[in-house]
Formats: C-alpha cells, sequence, structure tokens
C-alpha cells in the first residue's frame, strides 16, 4: 500500500505528494518547512511543535537571522534557512504566512511567495526533498480550500524548474485539509493539458 493520499508526478519524474492526518515533525526528508511567525521566536501549532521537536539550537539560530535584520523580524512572504536540531530532517526552512484580511491585501501573492521562497532556498542549497504544513490556514486564518490551490498550483510552476529539489510533501494535520490539498491537485492536473501531470491517489488512509 502506498503512503501517500495522492501524488502528482511531473514529466521530469519529480513528485509532489499529499499526507494526512500527519506529524511535520516526523518527517523524514531532508527539509521540513515551518509556518512560522515573523518573530521566528516559536508560537502555537506547528511552529511550536517544530521548536519542541527540534531543540534550543534552532530558536538559537532563528534568533541570529532576525538580529541580523534591520526590522528584527523576518517578513512575510520570506525565507530562512537554519539547522533541525533533533528533528529527523537535517534543515527547517521557516517562511511566514499572510495573515487573511478577506484576499484584498496581497495576500494570494504573499502566500505564493512562502512557497517559491522556501523551495528557491532548498535548491539553492542543494537540498532534494522537502515536506510542508499547509501554510496560513491555522490561526492567520486563510480558508483551506483558497490557500490549497494556491499552494498547489505554485509548486507545479516551481518544481520542474528546480536543479536539485525532487520530492516535495505536503505533510497536513487533519483529513479535512489534506482532502482540500487532495482536490486542489486533481484539478491542477485537469487544468494543465499542455504540461506532462500525472495524478494519482494513494492508499494512505
Amino acid at each position: 500500500m502506498s503512503d501517500f493520499a495522492a501524488r502528482l508526478t511531473f514529466a521530469d519524474r519529480k513528485t509532489l505528494e499529499f499526507h494526512g492526518p500527519a506529524d511535520i515533525t516526523k518527517e523524514t526528508t531532508e527539509a521540513i518547512v515551518n509556518a512560522a511567525n515573523s518573530s521566528l521566536l516559536g508560537g502555537g501549532g506547528v511552529d511550536g511543535a517544530i521548536h519542541r521537536a527540534g531543540g534550543p539550537s534552532i530558536l538559537a539560530e532563528c534568533k541570529r537571522i532576525v538580529a541580523g535584520m534591520k526590522t528584527g523580524i523576518l517578513p512575510a512572504g520570506q525565507a530562512a534557512l537554519t539547522t533541525g536540531g533533533r528533528l529527523p530532517a537535517k534543515y527547517v526552512i521557516h517562511t511566514v504566512g499572510p495573515v487573511y484580511q478577506g484576499g484584498r491585501h496581497n495576500e494570494a501573492e504573499t502566500l505564493a511567495s512562502c512557497y517559491r521562497e522556501s523551495i528557491r532556498i532548498a535548491d539553492d542549497h542543494a537540498i532534494r526533498s522537502l515536506a510542508f504544513p499547509s501554510i496560513s490556514t491555522g490561526a492567520f486564518g486563510y480558508p483551506v480550500a483558497e490557500a490549497a490551490g494556491i499552494a498547489v498550483c505554485t509548486i507545479a510552476g516551481t518544481l520542474p524548474n528546480c536543479s536539485h529539489v525532487e520530492r516535495v510533501r505536503f505533510v497536513l494535520f487533519d483529513i479535512d485539509t489534506c482532502d482540500a490539498y487532495v482536490r486542489a491537485a486533481e484539478f491542477i492536473s485537469q487544468q494543465s493539458p499542455a504540461i506532462s501531470i500525472i495524478f494519482e491517489k494513494g492508499g494512505s488512509r
């Protein structure tokens, strides 16, 4: 039985998989992505779970990153890399999603930038696999269906152009969120006849 709920396979054999319910802190991809607060000091949800599981070395590097920024924060839509500490993943890529304000404040482009910048940093560091949570759909209030569409579309447009990144996984906390991302993946595969994308459902649940 496959260990994914669904998968997109691109012409170059790179893959985008969807898993859930699942715990991103247990992922064995080379890097995982943290849906961080702009302070990079940890918080609730995925952010807090990653800091707790990874230990103090992640926070120490986060503090150094924000200390080197003029504003003292990581702006929304940008990303930064740290060690994975005690996590199975070697690295954590921290990115700050937008707070949803009805979609009238460039939230969609900021959210897309989170995914593009995270993949760019991974590719720059020759990382071959990384796992994402659902960015901004928790406390930041982004509607899951809209966020899923943006996330899947952005990665589908970014991953095939990477030199090193070959496999991306969405590791989603609950079934409803996973279902929304699977629907978005199926829709993208149907809307992209000019691009060879194979959609398949797995048997993880």
